[in-house]
Formats: C-alpha cells, structure tokens, sequence
C-alpha cells in the first residue's frame, strides 16, 4: 500500500462519511477510524506508561535502588548526551528502510532497556542503562517522524496538535496513577511503576503492528547522504526552537518552586498550575493547529508566542512579595498566557519541522531537530534556577524576553529558508 492509497483508504465519500462519524469524531475528539486513530491509540498508551514513570524517576532512582539526588542527575545527564547519538542513523535507516517496522524494532528496546531498569543495584549500572534507554528513546522518536508524516494525511499539524492534546491527557492520567504508588513508598510499589512503563512500550508497539507498511520515499539523484548536517537555515531552526524548548520545564520545574519560596501563594496551587496547563493544552492545541498549515502561518505563530511568553512570564514575576490571593491570581493569569504562547509554539514548530525538511528525509531531520531541546533539556534545570529564582522577578522578564526574540527571529529563518 502506498502513502497515497493509505491516506485514500481514510476518506470515505462525502455522504458515507455523515453516516459514519460517531459523536467523538464530528467534534474533532477522535480521529477517523484507520491509521490516525491507530497511531493516536499507540501514542496515548506510550505516553500513559511515560507519564507513569517520568512523575516517579527520580524517586525511584534514590528511595528504591538509594543513589544519591547528584548522581542520579549526573547519571541522567549523561544518557541524555549520549541518547542524541542514535538519532541520525536511526532516522536514516527509516527514511531508506521502512519507518512502521523500525519504529516497531525501536520500541521492543525501549521495553528491555525499561525493564533492566529493576537489576540496577549501582552507580555505573544505573548509568549504563539510562545511557540505552535514552538511546533506544531518541532512536523511536527519530523513527516515528516518517510515520507519523505519512499517516497524517494533507494537514499534519493539524493531527500533530490533536497528538498534542492526548499525550498531555496521557501524561496526566499516568501521573495520577503514579502518585498512588508514591503515597505507598514502597520498592515493590516502584517495581510495578517501572515495569507499568515497559508494558506500555509492548502494547504500543502492539498497536502499531495493526499500521500498513510505509514504503520509504525514494531519495532525488546526487542527494547528501546527512543533508540535514548541512542545511543551514534548518540547523538554525534548529537552535531557536531549542531554545524554546526550555518553556517546557518553566511551568514543572521553575514555577512549583517559584511558588513555594518566592511567593504568598498556597502551595496546593502548584497543582492547580499543572492542572490549569494540561486542561488549556487539550483545550487549545488542536484550535491552534488550524490556523497554521504553512510555512507562513508558523511564523507568525512563533511570533505571537514569543509575546505571549513575554507578558505570561512577567506576570508569574510580579506575583513575588504581592499578598496571597492576589499573587495567586497572577500566578493564575500567568500560566494561562504563557500557556497560549506554548500552544502557539507547538503548533508553529509542528509544521515548520516537517514543512523545511525534505520527504526523503524526515527521519534524520526529525533526529537533528531533537539536538536542539536535547541539548538545552540538559542545562534547563540550571539555566531556570538562576534565571528564575536567583533573580527573581527580573529574571521571569529576562527568561521572556529572549523567547521573544526568539519568536521574532523565526519568521527570518523562513524566510532563509525559504529562498535557500
């Protein structure tokens, strides 16, 4: 079955499609029946067992196997650098091979790698396997990028911000789900959470077995074997919207401890925030998704990102020595807005990844667009604690200020891009 036939095979004719839609689908809550709605499945249960494990790492990592808060970053550090190194082959290998079966390949090691996790009994062990699972994970999103590019029909962002939107649904169930086996803290009750999350990478990878193949998509004559090495406005793409990413932890990492000790807030209102963000992502991400479906309409997403992140991030900066409620409310009003610029920045980044990258070669672009976040994945947790808690309010309007610049930056790399 081609890319063309598979994407045919979801559009039934005009009157047919009436009849069919359930309830769900007419309101854009579920995909059609076929490889979208399949795809969404095996995302939704990979991010569940994700979710899971992601809320209770570290707590595993120093209650259960007893290493120390420094090792384990240390150790996550460190398989976070060295899991970027499996990207661009793996992505070559799906451009030229099939993405569909070693996306498949990719997600059986990221269950085994999962699973090892409950034999670690030491540091350099712990850092062994964190080193293979980050690989086996930078390895499967590589991978998935082709497949996802051909399943999701005529507007991919479109279906990549309703993916958005359930991996956020996702992750939320499964950190529920793993808060009641931290409340246990116990060793057996981190066994199972950790294991939960290896099972989640068999049924996903279960799921996807019901995908038709993708044949690859035949490379032009004299194409670079790693053209995407040497695409210049697409690296810097590549670096902007990394430096994005770091809005990513600002609303998990900063802010709880923003909250906490900068500020009069409750602090049962760091999970009013987490809640606040989640219902806004599921809420808005797909809304956003459809005014961007070119390269033009992702620019000026970015744009109007880059102020949103301005404005919500000083309104979270001006919450500190304000009194408790009317600091809440701006912490409130904050999150909302630097939420809405996440959205927008999603929706833009959605389209340009796959609008600036060739067919050919979505695969090792997809892997080259991860260095980005990667890398600054990595310093976040620093970057964040100086900016916004050893500088306080003026770091919030610093921290805003440069994702600004960053949103209007884009638009000029378009343009690059555009004309290159």
């Amino acid at each position: 079955m081609t890319v063309r036939e598979l994407v045919d095979a979801e559009q039934p004719e005009q009157g047919e499609r009436t009849d069919r839609q359930s309830w769900a689908v007419a309101r854009g809550l579920l995909p059609e029946a076929g490889p979208r709605r399949t795809l969404a499945v095996a995302t939704f249960v990979n991010q569940l067992g994700s979710g899971v494990f992601m809320v209770s790492a570290a707590l595993f990592f120093t209650r259960s196997i007893g290493l120390s808060v420094e090792r384990v970053g240390l150790g996550m550090g460190i398989g976070g650098l060295v899991g970027l190194l499996s990207g661009i082959p793996v992505g070559r290998l799906a451009d030229r091979r099939g993405p569909r079966e070693v996306y498949l390949l990719t997600l059986l090691c990221q269950a085994v790698a999962m699973a090892a996790l409950v034999l670690v009994r030491s540091f350099w062990l712990f850092v062994l396997v964190v080193c293979v699972t980050e690989l086996a994970g930078s390895a499967s999103s590589a991978a998935r990028a082709p497949l996802l590019r051909a399943v999701a029909g005529p507007r991919p962002t479109r279906y990549r911000a309703y993916l958005r939107s359930a991996v956020n649904l996702a992750g939320s169930a499964g950190a529920l789900l793993a808060g009641l086996a931290i409340q246990l803290d116990s060793r057996g009750a981190y066994l199972c959470l950790v294991l939960g999350n290896a099972l989640s990478f068999l049924a996903s990878a279960a799921v996807v077995r019901r995908l038709p193949s993708v044949p690859p998509v035949a490379a032009p004559a004299g194409a670079p074997r790693r053209r995407a090495l040497t695409d210049r406005p697409y690296l810097a793409f590549v670096a902007l919207n990394g430096i994005a990413s770091i809005q990513g932890d600002v609303l998990v990492f900063a802010l709880p401890l923003w909250i906490v000790g900068q500020t009069q807030v409750p602090r049962w209102f760091v999970g009013a925030t987490v809640l606040l963000n989640t219902v806004l992502v599921v809420l808005l991400q797909v809304r956003a998704g459809r005014g961007v479906e070119t390269n033009a309409g992702a620019a000026r997403a970015w744009w109007r990102a880059g102020w949103a992140f301005l404005a919500g991030a000083a309104l979270i900066g001006a919450a500190a020595g304000r009194p408790g409620w009317f600091a809440a409310g701006l912490v409130l009003l904050g999150v909302t807005v630097f939420t809405v610029g996440e959205v927008l920045q999603a929706a833009g980044s959605f389209e340009l990844r796959f609008n600036l990258a060739p067919a050919h070669a979505q695969g090792q672009y997809a892997a080259v667009a991860k260095w980005g976040s990667g890398l600054v994945g990595v310093a976040s947790p620093s970057l964040l604690g100086l900016l916004c808690i050893g500088w306080r309010a003026p770091g919030w309007i610093l921290l805003g200020a440069v994702l600004a610049a960053v949103g209007l930056a884009v638009p000029r790399v378009v343009r690059w891009a555009e004309r290159a």
